[in-house]
């Protein structure tokens, strides 16, 4: 199963998601509920740095092969980027919840608190 985590700060903003696991929908090359789950992750972190600015050398990200991704956003972004980010981030939100309307079986959904 894949588990999509999301952490909010105090203020409800999206700090930081992380994405683990492997449905095991289908077989390796075939798991279609992998490939939406990597691809809308993986869009969301190039996104946050193309389309928001933030730069790749501040965000904080880990990615394995083995069905890992986190991203956390630093910690001093500016305002201006922030409101940015959020749209960006209550989209992936969005698609998790669409791919799990689908297929509830392979993906769960956890929210958090930021410390």
């Amino acid at each position: 199963m894949i588990v999509a985590k999301i952490f909010r700060d105090e203020e409800n903003k999206i700090k930081k998601y992380t994405i683990e696991g492997h449905a095991n929908y289908d077989s390796y090359g075939k798991d279609i509920v992998c490939a939406a789950m990597s691809v809308l992750s993986h869009t969301t972190l190039l996104s946050l740095m193309e389309l928001c600015g933030i730069d790749e050398k501040t965000i904080i990200y880990s990615i394995d092969d083995r069905g890992f991704l986190s991203v956390e956003l630093p910690k001093d972004i500016e305002e201006n980027k922030l409101d940015k980010t959020q749209i960006l981030l209550e989209s992936l939100v969005v698609g998790i919840k669409s791919i799990i309307e689908s297929y509830p079986e392979y993906v769960t959904l956890k929210m958090g608190r930021c410390n």
